[in-house]
């Protein structure tokens, strides 16, 4: 057991995982409030949490230039499915808290990950149609809680990126706390990425219509941008195309 699973009581009640089928939140029946003051009994309580940076994998599309849930895909020289590999290399990172917003063919996509060992909880964004920053603000609401001092986010259209990118990205937050934190390669900028906590409310009443975007542009800076070298951190694949390239031995799919 992981020292945020003896520590922290939601974790303690066994939440159920996307191995056990899925988790169904609403927006409005959120566990935590955003930005909500605590008292005095309360902080104590958490008072001696380590802070915690859960990951959120965005599932939820309805992948319709791909034609098919990306999630479910095989990656061809190992057999794992695009959802199944990040997991898998969020976990390697040591990542102790990774959540997985599922939406549209939810039921399907949980069974292919039930086939897996690996440890993730879920989250249902009924609204997923609106795109994908209503599928982060139903993930905040899984993953906010006293102790979370930022979460990372990636994509299930960006399967490839290595644990050691993984890792330099939470290194570089740990040492900065910039409030973007991301790859980037020259003018590319890639997945995962990190986001304080002091944007969670930001990211709460952006307009879903405009997506993330504009709030990691305007708090995206050189002391948040690690310069990596890892293809998979840069390669979406979004269409059939782009999969016939992967299963062409175009991409290096190392996730090491």
């Amino acid at each position: 057991m992981t020292a945020a699973a003896r520590t922290h009581p939601e974790l303690i009640r066994s939440p159920r995982t996307i191995r056990r089928r899925i988790s169904h939140f609403h927006l409005r029946a959120a566990p935590h409030a955003a930005d909500v003051e605590i008292d005095v009994a309360h902080a104590q309580r958490f008072y001696n949490m380590p802070l915690m940076i859960p990951a959120l994998v965005l599932a939820a599309g309805r992948s319709s230039r791909m034609g098919r849930p990306k999630a479910t895909l095989p990656i061809p020289e190992d057999g794992d499915t695009f959802l199944a590999r990040i997991v898998r290399t969020l976990l390697d990172a040591e990542l102790d808290d990774v959540v997985v917003v599922l939406g549209h063919d939810a039921e399907s996509i949980a069974e292919s990950f039930a086939a897996t060992a690996l440890r993730a909880r879920s989250v249902l964004n009924p609204d997923y149609d609106r795109g994908q920053l209503s599928s982060l603000k139903a993930g905040l609401t899984m993953i906010d809680r006293p102790g979370v001092e930022a979460v990372l986010l990636t994509l299930v259209d960006v399967p490839l990126v290595s644990a050691s990118t993984v890792r330099a990205i939470l290194e570089r937050y740990r040492q900065t706390h910039a409030p973007i934190v991301r790859p980037v390669n020259g003018e590319r900028h890639g997945h995962p990425l990190i986001i304080d906590r002091a944007l969670f409310s930001v990211v709460r009443a952006a307009d879903e219509a405009q997506g993330l975007k504009p709030i990691v542009r305007s708090n995206a800076s050189p002391l948040g941008d690690v310069i990596v070298d890892d293809e998979g951190a840069f390669v979406d694949i979004d269409t059939a195309e782009d999969y016939h390239r992967l299963v062409g031995g175009q991409y290096n799919s190392s996730a090491s």
